[in-house]
């Protein structure tokens, strides 16, 4: 496997009018084109504007994601598309809610766990709890990995947000 063959995970941030069918038409590129999105979130970003960002996390080849932020870039209600893996240092965020139900010493292990990773507790029952715990994508699977054996019954995630580390605006 040569390094234009290996598979990269990469964070796009996608500047977009705030308008009826434009995410589908952003979807409808990636899945015309079999590419998988692992993480898609959508906000509005400027009223005045009427703009919204979309942060999609995919997966290719360096050749498939310079591919997909080309055609994006071609898509009309696009206004600029950035690779936030490739281009410049960023932070990357998301949020989970946990509900874990367990007595006893199981109970007892969880609550302990969730100030280890910071997760709060929000929610709270005789018998479970609702966490939300806040960080890198890493951290997240890492703390419901660690839930599974002491009671997760579901969990609840945003998706990925991301931004540029530095002064400069996407």
């Amino acid at each position: 496997m040569t390094i234009q063959d290996k598979i990269e995970r990469h964070t796009l941030a996608v500047l977009v009018d705030n308008e009826a069918g434009v995410l589908a038409r952003v979807i409808g590129l990636f899945a015309g084109r079999g590419y998988n999105i692992e993480s898609l979130t959508v906000a509005e970003v400027d009223q005045a504007e009427h703009m919204s960002r979309i942060t999609v996390v995919t997966r290719g080849t360096p050749m498939v994601i310079e591919q997909i932020r080309a055609q994006l870039e071609r898509l009309v209600p696009v206004h600029k598309v950035v690779d936030l893996t490739a281009d410049r240092p960023s932070i990357e965020r998301e949020m989970a809610l946990v509900k874990v139900a367990g007595i006893g010493e199981k109970r007892v292990e969880a609550l302990r766990l969730s100030e280890a990773f910071r997760a709060r507790v929000v929610d709270t029952t005789h018998a479970s709890f609702i966490f939300e715990v806040t960080g890198a994508p890493e951290k997240i699977d890492a703390f419901v990995a660690l839930m599974r054996p002491l009671g997760l019954v579901d969990v609840s995630r945003t998706g990925v947000v991301a931004i540029a580390r530095g002064a400069e605006a996407m």
